[in-house]
């Protein structure tokens, strides 16, 4: 009954929301709450604003996106500051259509749903009431009742500017009902939802030969024709298109490209006006937001078409890349996995990571900067540490292609080969190398890609095999260490030690006997040979190491075994290689001893417990990574 209830707890809230009152009665809000007369614009700005802004990185993020859009925080940024916030503000450009471009799958329509579903729930708070004229079917301001040579002496007294003018049917209602008495108009406090067709509209293109205008700008009831005797009157019109019933809040044109040029150029006048031509009537003021969006492709051929141009400049587009990073593809693919039946199956650690890598590098253009790989650069874009380069690498790349990202595998690909995955093995479980596998073979049936680009997928595939293999390794080299960290920490300090001797021609005291010893030549080495450190470069890394840690000194941070990336990669490997022959014996051995079998057992247990395997996916983790090691 829990649900029942909640339902009527949500009923006597709608209830104590409600509100109707005269146009008189309205003035008294606007006196305490002047900010419920502002414009649709003002309106969708401030609901994302409300939400709250957070610093991550020093990459601003909209809270109001956070658990939909992931990896765009570029792209929303400029939308918000570039159009939400200057239309807000009655700047020209709330006179133009936002239209959001990108390729398929990359967040557009994610983007508008999120609008369209904030919208109805930020109706329902005092920020965000809309308060609309009782009984017009597009809800219109009550404002549109004050003639236009008092609309000076208004904005003196309340602050507030009025645009637009009072429809034809409201006028009719005026004089009709209420005999011109403006303060005895019924006004009512309207939310905004899809469903109930209020305050947000959606158009979607089909046939133009069989679709209307009537579908955006109402049509004439005939069936009243012969009550009211007239075509012309207000009251045989029916104000139900989607132009109408988007008023005060958002306007959705799906595909809007795709539309035939008689539905576009009714959103000339609209946008740059706030008005639109509807049956015999004069121009009919709107205030709503008209968002839209394209692909690419279509976008090229809409603007190469001369005939557009008037629209063209209407329209301010905002691109809408395919994310770059890969930890946010991941976050992408999570939200999908969780939102579907697929919720249940147990998908191993790093195989969503594995996907995110082969989706993310076949987005990326190749760098013409010396020296950079798509995975350093995929490195360096996902924040990581690339040692060489620095932050204004990272921005030169990030400037070097404006077109970076508007191409490639999208997210449905990958849960579609993830689906079939699942499917094909039959188990409640998947792994990286089954990822991988069905990446693969989902590459000869999809239609869209070349022979050309199919070879470079392939080889994609190959780099994040390789990426897994060195993941892998490092996730059994941690599960048989026991207590990793405080190992690796052990071992660092040691390295650091001698390393701080030698650069200073130091003696080291043995902490046992009080012995003084030469710098460990031996140790030292071990550790630098696993990262490719010769000979002749040793004391030019171990100054550099030197140098690292007065750096951090002198800033009052402590220098730890994440402060250097090819250090901490060394210790690993050094950790690995001690190690390496006891990893080979237990995951290849057919017949294990007790001991090893124990050992095993131990491993397991670890990477379920606290590595988040279940029993299947740590078998098979062992059992590839003791392949690896046997090559």
């Amino acid at each position: 009954m829990d649900i029942l209830g909640k339902i009527q707890s949500h009923r006597e809230e709608e209830r104590r929301l409600a509100w109707e009152g005269t146009f008189g009665e309205y003035l008294e809000i606007l006196k305490e709450r002047p900010y419920v007369a502002q414009s649709a614009h003002s309106r969708v700005y401030n609901m994302i604003k409300d939400a709250g802004i957070e610093e991550v990185n020093g990459v601003k993020r909209y809270k109001f996106f956070n658990q939909q859009i992931f990896g765009l925080e570029d792209s929303v940024e400029r939308l918000v500051e570039e159009y939400f916030h200057p239309a807000a503000k009655r700047l020209d450009v709330r006179k133009r259509i936002l239209l959001l471009m990108g390729p398929v799958s990359g967040g557009k329509s994610t983007i508008v749903t999120m609008l369209k579903r904030g919208l109805e729930d930020y109706s329902k708070t005092d920020a965000g009431a809309v308060y609309a004229i009782k009984g017009c079917p597009m809800h219109e301001d009550p404002l549109h009742l004050i003639p236009h040579h008092l609309r000076k002496d208004f904005y003196e007294d309340f602050g507030i500017r009025i645009e637009g003018s009072l429809s034809p049917l409201n006028t009719m209602r005026l004089a009709k009902e209420y005999d011109h008495c403006i303060e005895d108009v019924m006004v009512e406090r309207i939310f905004f939802s899809e469903d109930k067709r209020t305050g947000i509209g959606t158009f979607s293109p089909s046939d133009p030969k069989s679709q209307d205008i009537a579908d955006l700008t109402g049509s004439i009831d005939f069936s009243t024709i012969a009550e009211y005797g007239s075509e012309s009157d207000p009251r045989a019109y029916r104000f139900d298109g989607e132009l109408n019933k988007a008023n005060r809040g958002m306007m959705e044109f799906q595909e809007m490209l795709k539309c035939d040029e008689k539905f576009l150029w009714h959103l000339l006048s609209l946008t740059q006006e706030g008005n639109f031509k509807a049956g015999r009537f004069a121009l009919i003021s709107a205030d709503e937001l008209i968002v839209a969006h394209t692909n690419e492709s279509e976008y090229r051929s809409f603007i190469a078409n001369k005939k557009n141009e008037a629209l063209h400049s209407r329209i301010i587009v905002m691109g809408v890349p395919y994310n770059l990073r890969v930890s946010e593809e991941e976050r992408i693919y999570e939200k999908m996995i969780s939102d579907s039946d697929m919720a249940h199956v147990h998908i191993a650690p790093h195989a969503l990571r594995v996907a995110a890598i082969f989706s993310v590098l076949t987005r990326f253009k190749d760098s013409k900067k010396q020296g950079m790989d798509l995975i350093k650069k995929m490195r360096l874009y996902d924040g990581e540490v690339v040692e060489g380069y620095n932050h204004i690498d990272l921005e030169e790349l990030q400037k070097e292609f404006a077109d970076e990202g508007m191409s490639g595998i999208d997210p449905r690909y990958v849960i579609n080969r993830i689906s079939s995955a699942i499917i094909r093995k039959e188990v409640p479980s998947i792994n990286a190398l089954d990822v991988l596998r069905s990446m693969k073979d989902g590459l000869d049936h999809h239609a869209s890609i070349s022979k050309e680009d199919k070879e470079r997928y392939i080889n994609f595939i190959s780099l994040a095999r390789k990426e897994y293999d060195d993941i892998a390794k490092k996730e059994v080299q941690k599960a048989f260490v026991y207590s990793y960290e405080e190992s690796a920490k052990t071992l660092m300090d040691n390295y650091l030690d001698n390393v701080e001797a030698y650069c200073n021609k130091n003696k080291l005291r043995d902490p046992l006997t009080g012995e003084e010893m030469s710098p460990d030549e031996k140790l030292m080495r071990s550790i630098e040979e696993q990262i490719g450190i010769s000979e002749n470069a040793k004391k030019a890394f171990r100054e550099e190491i030197l140098i690292r840690i007065s750096a951090y000194a002198r800033k009052g941070k402590k220098f730890d075994y994440n402060s250097h990336e090819r250090l901490r990669e060394a210790i690993q490997k050094k950790l690995f290689a001690d190690l390496k022959d006891v990893v080979k014996i237990t995951t290849s051995s057919k017949t294990p001893d007790e001991a090893q079998l124990k050992k095993v057992n131990e491993v397991i247990a670890r990477l379920v417990d606290e590595h988040g395997y279940n029993s299947t996916s740590a078998n098979e983790l062992l059992r590839y990574v003791g392949s690896l090691l046997n090559r």
